[in-house]
């Protein structure tokens, strides 16, 4: 269980949702390992949150537990977007906890917003990779299929094509030098995806296709206090979060899902 997450789920107002898909990471595998990571390593957390005067156990936040992932994404996206779909119905915001991003496709289907914001260091627009049309590196052109709009936060690196996709009318690039001083401007409902490659490596070596030159935990907290906010969010996800370090990458997951809890239940109270 996600500490603090203690509410019985016929009272949430949050349901965290682990997802350990773990098929189509490339270069270091194990996010399968990533909900239990950021679990084990937000223990290590107060519960009282002193910017909001919160207590993280009062936030109503429920623990589902993990979809267990199998080797077919097709059908596991399937059957979490029904999983999540239960969460918006009992009147919850779904936060998911990946396992790789290919999951964030089936929050997107259940919560359906209309903007996509997302903290990555990939563009993640290729129609495939490797041969696989259901790849990590394409979520964010099929999220495109549901969301009017994707903004895309401290993106530094993709293909040729993936640069002209992101070039049309629907889709915002904000490079990482510039996320700071950026700031929600959009109508209508949004989603939030926190990569966790999205920050430099430096801060959050356990994933699995890390990119230099990125965004600080600070910078990547107040993207998420700032949406939480300022939007009418629907869901949030942290994803790409693995074991191959010493908890750096988790604990930031677990810190960010925190913030984002903090923030959009103080905009409710």
């Amino acid at each position: 269980m996600f500490p603090g997450a203690s509410t019985d789920r016929g009272h949430a107002d949050f349901v965290v949702v682990g997802a350990p898909l773990d098929v189509s990471t490339t270069f270091q595998p194990g996010t399968r390992f990533g909900p239990d990571e950021i679990r084990k390593f937000a223990r290590t957390f107060d519960d009282y949150d002193h910017r909001t005067g919160q207590y993280f156990s009062d936030c109503s936040v429920h623990d589902h537990g993990d979809v267990y992932a199998w080797d077919d994404a097709e059908e596991y996206v399937e059957y979490l977007e029904g999983v999540v779909t239960d969460v918006v119905w009992d009147d919850a915001l779904p936060l998911l906890l990946g396992g790789e991003h290919t999951v964030t496709g089936a929050a997107v289907r259940a919560t359906d917003p209309d903007v996509f914001v997302c903290l990555d260091a990939h563009l993640d627009l290729r129609e495939e990779y490797d041969g696989n049309p259901l790849s990590h590196a394409t979520v964010t052109r099929h999220v495109l299929d549901v969301a009017d709009e994707a903004i895309i936060l401290g993106a530094r690196t993709g293909s040729e094509e993936e640069w002209e996709r992101a070039a049309k009318s629907d889709v915002t690039v904000v490079p990482p030098e510039d996320v700071a001083d950026w700031q929600p401007d959009f109508d209508g409902t949004a989603y939030l995806s926190v990569d966790i490659d999205g920050a430099d490596p430096a801060f959050a070596p356990g994933t699995g296709t890390m990119e230099p030159f990125g965004l600080s935990p600070r910078e990547m907290r107040d993207v998420v206090r700032d949406v939480a906010e300022t939007t009418d969010v629907v869901g949030f996800d942290v994803v790409e979060v693995n074991d191959r370090d010493d908890g750096q990458a988790a604990s930031l997951a677990g810190k960010l899902l925190r913030e984002f809890v903090f923030s959009h239940a103080g905009t409710t109270d």
